[in-house]
């Protein structure tokens, strides 16, 4: 089978969407990242920028392989940054194999050259052994170098019974137009303590509400005034669905049980293989000085605003380092391992090398 490599097109949109349905990422639960309506808005999301790269079959000229390539600002050291972002892969089951991967990142070296950047994030789910080999383990010279840069958890946080508010001397509010300046001044000044925490900007706050995130799903915790946390409900399922496709391992086997336990005890069950996850974002999360109780005091509120909702996950992501990941592992959740790479092409720079040693966030919203 022959393929060609090129840039996608708006004509592609259906056949990448069908790919979607059709490709699955392994692991102890194996999930479909679905795109409906629009493949390009959940690229929306990624960056500032974004490029898709798709595979096609000579033949019958179906999709059988899509990457996107997206830019924005992050913060790195400190410092504001342009990077990249390589992520949204899927290759057909019958195309598999490193030949078609290794052309596809020949495309994406090229427009990297046309548009360069420092870096990229990637990030590779636990248990792709697949992934890691053919990226990682035996990367081709056409292949950036894949460097580790941080183990990172997502939680998919049962929404049982609603929680009680906590008490701890905060006072905690929706967001408004009016709150956006000093939000984005918030987020800015203690975002940059975290490697790859986004940098928001006005701008970019106020186009958020067309990719699902509305001002009022903000949590803003206040004391004496003054901004001290903010976290968001950030509701994508408008354009990103994440379906169960099957568990194995020892999951499979203990599905049943723990559905038929949290019937009883008021929690969300696991959904059935070929259901949807019906899942909510907490997203934008920055506290100051990482004071844990004004965490647990959003995270809270967060929970109680998305059960409201029906959704039956909050699904958050944190560094496996980060102090407030205790707190969020208190919560009935489902762990979903992955590992941060930043993949580098050599251009003259060593950029992983001039890396500080800081705990990373990257909003899972965004990839």
């Amino acid at each position: 089978m022959q393929v060609e490599i090129d840039l996608a097109t708006a004509a592609d949109d259906v056949a990448i969407r069908g790919l979607c349905r059709r490709a699955a990422i392994p692991g102890t639960i194996t999930v479909r990242y679905e795109r409906e309506p629009d493949f390009s808005l959940g690229c929306r999301v990624t960056g500032d920028e974004f490029q898709v790269v798709v595979a096609r079959d000579r033949e019958g000229g179906e999709v059988v392989g899509v990457a996107c390539r997206s830019t924005r600002q992050l913060f790195v050291n400190g410092l504001s940054q342009r990077l990249g972002y390589l992520g949204q892969l899927r290759v057909d089951q019958r195309f598999r194999g490193r030949w078609l991967v290794s052309r596809g990142f020949s495309m994406l070296k090229q427009l990297h050259e046309q548009d360069p950047v420092p870096a990229y994030l990637v990030s590779i789910v636990g248990g792709n052994r697949e992934a890691e080999q053919v990226l990682v383990r035996k990367a081709r010279r056409s292949f950036p170098a894949f460097h580790w840069v941080a183990d990172f958890n997502t939680l998919a946080i049962s929404l049982g019974a609603t929680k009680t508010p906590l008490d701890i001397g905060v006072e905690i509010s929706p967001g408004s137009s009016g709150q956006v300046c000093e939000l984005v001044r918030f987020l800015q000044e203690h975002g940059k303590r975290r490697q790859f925490f986004p940098v928001w900007t006005e701008g970019v706050f106020r186009k958020l509400p067309s990719l699902g995130l509305r001002i009022e799903d903000m949590r803003i915790a206040r004391r004496n005034g003054g901004i001290v946390g903010v976290a968001g409900l950030w509701d994508q399922s408008g354009y990103k669905q994440t379906v169960i496709q099957r568990y194995s391992g020892w999951l499979e086997a203990a599905a049943p049980f723990y559905n038929f336990g949290a019937s009883w005890m008021g929690r969300a069950t696991l959904p059935k293989p070929g259901a949807m996850v019906r899942s909510v974002y907490a997203a934008f999360v920055c506290i100051a000085d990482d004071e844990p109780q004004v965490f647990a005091s959003l995270l809270c509120e967060l929970f109680n605003l998305a059960r409201s909702r029906a959704f039956n996950y909050l699904l958050i992501g944190l560094d496996a380092g980060d102090p407030l990941l205790p707190i969020a592992r208190k919560y009935d959740h489902v762990l979903y391992p992955s590992r941060l790479y930043l993949a580098e092409w050599p251009n003259g720079g060593r950029f992983y090398e001039q890396l500080e040693r800081r705990t990373t966030y990257v909003d899972i919203a965004t990839l």
